[in-house]
């Protein structure tokens, strides 16, 4: 567990998934601070975004746009992927991060479990909200650490 700057975190998922997400029409874009550092284990902690990018594809076969964001929020930082997918019903919101629950033909159900175990070791949380129009918004609040020195 180290300082680990989530604008690097963000830049990689976005080179990882960028392809995926053109082939579908998807623009993917990102809204960073230049200094976005948490406490954490940089590996797991983009396995958690990347699974919630990946997630946030598979949810808009039709294309629109995903947006990456990270904010300040007292001593955390809150990182956003946000969707204009088909969204999650309601009754299921309180059900996607219990292991072995998908709604998907082809997916485990572990997914979003293993990311809500990843940012809870990490002294975070993991929240989901339905957005106004359409998609939902996934907010990983990490706590916040002293700046990341360049690599």
């Amino acid at each position: 567990i180290q300082p680990v700057d989530v604008g690097q975190i963000v830049g990689q998922v976005v080179a990882l998934t960028s392809h995926t997400a053109e082939r579908q029409g998807i623009r993917l874009e990102t809204d960073l601070p230049p200094q976005a550092a948490v406490r954490g284990d940089a590996e797991q902690l983009q396995q958690v975004i990347l699974n919630l990018t990946l997630n946030a594809i598979q949810a808009m076969p039709d294309g629109g746009r995903i947006r990456l964001s990270a904010r300040r929020e007292d001593s955390y930082f809150a990182v956003r992927v946000t969707d204009e997918g088909e969204g999650i019903p309601e009754e299921n919101l309180d059900r996607i991060f219990d292991p072995f629950y998908t709604t998907k033909e082809s997916g485990t159900g572990l997914g979003l479990a293993v990311a809500h175990q990843i940012v809870a070791q990490h002294g975070g949380r993991i929240q989901v909200a339905r957005n106004a129009g359409k998609g939902v918004t996934f907010t990983v609040l990490l706590p916040a650490a002293e700046a990341v020195k360049p690599a």
